[in-house]
This record gives C-alpha cells, sequence and structure tokens, in this order.
C-alpha cells in the first residue's frame, strides 16, 4: 500500500510541475481560449458615392466592382449611396421597372438634383439606379445607388462616355442643358430632334417639366390631351404669353416622357417642348411675349 501511495503523490507532483510549466508572463492565466477578441458578424458589401464607374450596371457586385478617376473616361457617376427601409427593405429584392425602386429612384431623384444644381430632366443626362445582387440581399444587404450618365441626345438615351464630374453641371450656361432644336419629320410623325443654336432657324424650344401623379402607364397613353394641355400651359409661362383660347393659334406641343420602366419605378418627369409649326424661330422664346410669339 505503501508504495502505491508514493507512486500517486510522486504522479500528483509531476502534474504539478507540468501545470507550473504553462504559467504565462506577467501573471497571465495561460487560458489560450479566453482572451482572444469576438469575431463581429460579416458586414455585407456596401459600394461608395462619388466615384466614377466605366461601364452601366444594375447590379453591384464586390467581385466585380470597378471605379475609375472621373479625370479619365467613364460611363457613370455615382452621386449616392442610399438605404431601403420598412416595407421596401422587408421583402423581396425589387426587379427593374417594378413599384418596389419608388422610394430609392425619389432620393435618388432628389439628391441628383443637388449634385447637378437642377432637374436632370432638363439636360442630357439619366439616372440609374443599381442594387445589390439576388444573394446578397438575401444576406441582408439592402443598399441602392444612384448613378447619374450623360446620353448623347434627346431622342438617343443611351450614355456616352465623359470626362470630368457631373457635379454642379447645370449651373451656369451648361451645354449639357436642352435649348432649340430643329424637328426632323417623316410624314407628319417626328422622327428626331436635331440641337441647334437658338439663333439659327429652329422650330422647337424646351421650356420645361411637370410630374404626372397618380396615374398608371396605361392611363398616360391614354391621356395625350391632358398632357398636350399641361405643357401648353408651361409654354405660356415660358414665352410670357396668356394661356387662352389665342395660344394653339402662337405654338404647339412636343412631349417626351419617361420610359415604361422608368415610369413604374416613379419616374413621372415628362419634359415639353414650345412646336412652332408654320413659321421657323431665329430666338430664344423665352420672354418673347405676344409681339414675339403671335397669334397667327
Amino acid at each position: 500500500m505503501m508504495r502505491r501511495w508514493l507512486a500517486a503523490l510522486a504522479l500528483a507532483g509531476s502534474v504539478t510541475t507540468l501545470l507550473a510549466g504553462c504559467t504565462g508572463p506577467g501573471g497571465s492565466d495561460a487560458d489560450l481560449t479566453d482572451d482572444w477578441p469576438t469575431l463581429g458578424a460579416p458586414r455585407p458589401f456596401v459600394p461608395a458615392a462619388d466615384i466614377c464607374l466605366p461601364r452601366i450596371t444594375a447590379t453591384v457586385q464586390a467581385g466585380t466592382h470597378e471605379v475609375v478617376d472621373c479625370s479619365r473616361n467613364h460611363l457613370a457617376e455615382a452621386v449616392h449611396v442610399g438605404t431601403f427601409t420598412g416595407a421596401a427593405a422587408a421583402g423581396d429584392r425589387p426587379a427593374p421597372g417594378s413599384p418596389g425602386l419608388r422610394p430609392a429612384r425619389a432620393e435618388c431623384d432628389q439628391r441628383a438634383r443637388e449634385v447637378l444644381g437642377g432637374d436632370w430632366h432638363a439636360a442630357r443626362i439619366t439616372l440609374n439606379v443599381a442594387l445589390p445582387s439576388a444573394p446578397a440581399w438575401r444576406g441582408g444587404a439592402r443598399w441602392f445607388r444612384c448613378d447619374l450618365s450623360e446620353t448623347d441626345s434627346i431622342d438617343n438615351t443611351r450614355p456616352v462616355n465623359r470626362t470630368g464630374s457631373l457635379r454642379g453641371a447645370m449651373i451656369g450656361d451648361s451645354p449639357l442643358i436642352h435649348r432649340c432644336f430643329d424637328p426632323k419629320l417623316i410624314g407628319q410623325n417626328l422622327n428626331y430632334m436635331a440641337p441647334v443654336l437658338c439663333t439659327e432657324p429652329h422650330r422647337a424650344e424646351f421650356v420645361g417639366v411637370y410630374a404626372e401623379r397618380d396615374m398608371t402607364w396605361a392611363e398616360f397613353q391614354r391621356s395625350h390631351r391632358r398632357t398636350h394641355t399641361r405643357c401648353m400651359a408651361l409654354i405660356a409661362a415660358f414665352a410670357d404669353v396668356p394661356n387662352n383660347s389665342d395660344l394653339p393659334y402662337r405654338a404647339g406641343s412636343i412631349f417626351y416622357p419617361p420610359s415604361e420602366r422608368e415610369w413604374n419605378e416613379g419616374d413621372r418627369g415628362v419634359r415639353c417642348f414650345l412646336w412652332s409649326d408654320d413659321r421657323k424661330l431665329t430666338r430664344s422664346m423665352r420672354g418673347a411675349g405676344p409681339k414675339g410669339l403671335p397669334a397667327i
């Protein structure tokens, strides 16, 4: 029994020695598991604003996200990154052309005006809303990005390469702002609007934008008379002439609505143009008055 007891004491002593050898410096407890900082939950990718982009995309992914210096050729400029909240964040990822994008487009529209210094509808500029991928949305990403691009013309809204930021692009005498046009017709149908200087012979001039409300795309398509009336009111205010029964003898209207996709996303900005059918103009009709735009 004594030998067995001594053996037990010897074993206990060796264990004590081993434990003592693992004691850390400075009085640390030598527990290798309790001193590491807790790792936070992984954060989803969120793109930055105030950057320029070499290509247009409706879906932004971390692995394919490209940025270029704004002084170099680029197709788009990200001017704002917002966050879906409330009901818009609770459902599925909104599809392009769906009403689910209305909160994002409204916020993008406001931010674009602040950045540009004016309503982007009044210039060769288009607004695109970019979203996270479907897997990223399912993973919790709820951001949206607002991208602005310069376009070729009022008829061709395809983005074109540009250099330089669009910040403040609508302040002052900007070449991007719509002004005077010489419309080209095929029969009685408008083919395209050729931009010209207002001092050159022309038959059309941009007068402003109005926003439609509470109307579906199908209803708008059936309401061209209403649209004409709204544009004629803008023409009267622009030219400083009475909005009365003489107005149709002074000018007609041309209007450019958003596309069906943009309309469903909440863009209701209708661009209005003064149209001179019976004579060519050689000056801007802004503030022309009854003498400058007579009833004929």
